[in-house]
């Protein structure tokens, strides 16, 4: 940048001295000029590289809001209800789905390396629900029905199997209550595999499903088609 001091050094650099000649050719006079500024008193004022870095982001960040201002209807209002339409719409999906997890696949294991009866899973759940800690009362709650159906011959004892591959076998046995079994291996996979947070109704529907499949009858010719499967 010129400033009024650093042209009126150049100026007395030029003029002054014997050996300076009064009409300078442009070429030497702009070489002479140049020198002369960038002595560093005249660039004490000058701002740092950090902030013209960050004059010229926020100039490209105001040109693209302009840009976009001037494309959506209504200029710059438009814009921003745009945009916290879209911030709405991403909470939303948050809320719903729950925090992005990895997807249960075939790999994830319904039961532990440890082998427990119906009862033992019964009795872990009503344990976790006596101290609020649902999200595990429903996982042992939906792993005491799955053991609860092998132990009835209703399914077969099968290890890696998922708690919707259970729900789908279970249900060609007790068809009355395949939705049930469906939303019981949501429930648990939402907890387990999805992030979410299971509450105390959660849990008790899967306590009341888990009685009502004990006293349920199993249609055997169902039951027959799906060991054959």
């Amino acid at each position: 940048m010129f400033t009024a001091g650093g042209v009126t050094a150049v100026r007395a650099a030029l003029a002054a001295g014997d050996d300076v000649p009064v009409d300078t050719p442009r070429i030497p006079a702009r070489e002479a000029a140049e020198r002369e500024l960038s002595k560093p008193m005249y660039h004490e004022n000058d701002p740092s590289l950090l902030q013209r870095a960050l004059d010229r982001f926020w100039e490209w960040v105001g040109g693209i809001f302009d840009t976009a201002s001037g494309a959506t209807p209504g200029g710059p209002l438009g814009l921003v209800v745009v945009v916290l339409l879209v911030i709405g719409l991403i909470a939303a999906l948050w809320w719903r789905l729950g925090t992005p997890h990895r997807a249960a696949t075939s790999a994830d294991l319904l039961f532990d390396d440890i082998p427990r009866s119906a009862a033992e899973h019964r009795s872990s759940a009503e344990t976790h629900a006596a101290a609020e800690r649902w999200n595990q009362a429903v996982q042992e709650r939906m792993r005491a029905i799955v053991r609860s159906l092998e132990e009835r011959a209703l399914l077969d004892p099968r290890p890696g199997r998922t708690a919707d591959e259970a729900a789908a076998e279970g249900g060609r046995s007790l068809p009355d209550h395949t939705a049930g079994l469906r939303a019981a291996a949501r429930e648990f996979d939402d907890v387990t595999y999805g992030g979410r947070t299971a509450d105390r109704q959660a849990y008790l529907r899967l306590r009341d499903l888990d009685l009502e499949l004990e006293r349920a009858k199993p249609q055997l010719a169902g039951a027959s088609q799906g060991a054959a499967g």
